[in-house]
């Protein structure tokens, strides 16, 4: 295989060959049962998040900004996850695991920008029950139709820019000690480990952005929920305050699942040294999270539950009149 000089003299092979993505260590009875794990988890994430996305857009008792949002999130998170998992599963049944340059870069600009976008919708339906809860008299006309498709757009943009960003700074690195990833999929600490130049600004860099990212959105949705929490301490209706405690407790789940991991990985200093820990983490953070967020604000959330409820009532009569 050829290789092509640096100018500062270092050699590359990466941009030719591809990169190796070196997976989960263990034998062949492990990385079968990972297979089955990886793949029953893809399975029941696209299952509820798809479902979610058709139950919110056919129940015109769910088209409110909530459940807008809601969608978008099923929509991100359905994307987010198929970024990563059928490369994944592809490479436990491959004996070379290799991923192409080009391919390695599309996935690294596709994971941050939907990782980042997700950050910013979760603030963005922080918001959207402050709103809701602390001044409903204004609700309908601040969150009217054309602020929410804007708040939705603006996440994807913020999540672009971030992804340009970390894609051109990473992949700008000559990468001449190796080609191989010591991850299942092609992000920035893993990358930065391969590279033979300095990464101090890339690390600062990685520090700097999600740090902010991380610590602007979770401060949005603290400082909502703060004002959430006295309004309903406040609230005299029993009935009416545990609705409330229950649609914004299945938020705060979600927010805590996907904030928690993403600080571990992404927002301290010595993050990127810690690639055995990171790889666990990582499943959770790829896999596990966008399957359990269709579930939690299911499972918890009466109008969701009734909607379907009422769809499976219109298939079953849908399935009597075709007979």
């Amino acid at each position: 295989m050829a290789t092509q000089a640096h100018r500062n003299g270092s050699l590359s092979a990466v941009s030719l060959q591809g990169f190796v993505l070196v997976g989960f260590g263990g034998g062949a009875e492990t990385q079968a049962l990972l297979f089955g794990v990886i793949l029953a988890l893809y399975i029941v994430t696209v299952l509820g998040n798809f479902t979610m996305i058709i139950l919110i857009t056919l129940d015109a008792r769910l088209h409110s900004p909530m459940y807008f949002f809601l969608k978008n999130l099923s929509f991100v998170d359905l994307c987010y996850s198929s970024v990563i998992a059928p490369n994944a599963l592809a490479n436990f049944l491959s004996s070379s695991k290799v991923v192409s340059f080009e391919g390695c870069v599309t996935q690294l600009f596709f994971f941050s920008l939907l990782a980042t976008t997700e950050a910013f919708l979760l603030a963005v339906m922080a918001y959207d029950r402050f709103m809701a809860i602390c001044s409903p008299l204004r609700y309908p006309v601040t969150m009217c139709p054309m602020t929410c498709a804007r708040l939705v757009l603006g996440s994807y943009c913020g999540g672009c820019l971030n992804s340009i960003v970390q894609t051109s700074l990473t992949f700008q690195l000559p990468f001449c000690s190796s080609n191989r990833i010591d991850y299942f999929y092609c992000d920035v600490p893993p990358l930065l480990e391969l590279a033979c130049g300095s990464t101090a600004l890339n690390e600062l860099l990685l520090f700097s952005f999600c740090g902010f990212i991380i610590f602007s959105t979770t401060s949005v949705i603290l400082i909502s929920y703060g004002y959430i929490t006295v309004t309903i301490l406040r609230m005299h209706s029993g009935s009416g305050r545990h609705k409330v405690f229950s649609t914004c407790g299945s938020h705060m789940m979600a927010v805590s699942l996907f904030y928690g991991t993403a600080f571990v990985i992404y927002a301290q200093p010595g993050a990127v040294a810690s690639m055995a820990q990171g790889k666990v983490i990582s499943v959770f953070y790829t896999l596990v999270i966008p399957m359990l967020n269709p579930l939690i604000y299911s499972l918890r959330n009466k109008d969701v539950k009734d909607a379907l409820q009422r769809l499976g009532q219109r298939y079953c009569l849908m399935k009597k009149g075709s007979k």
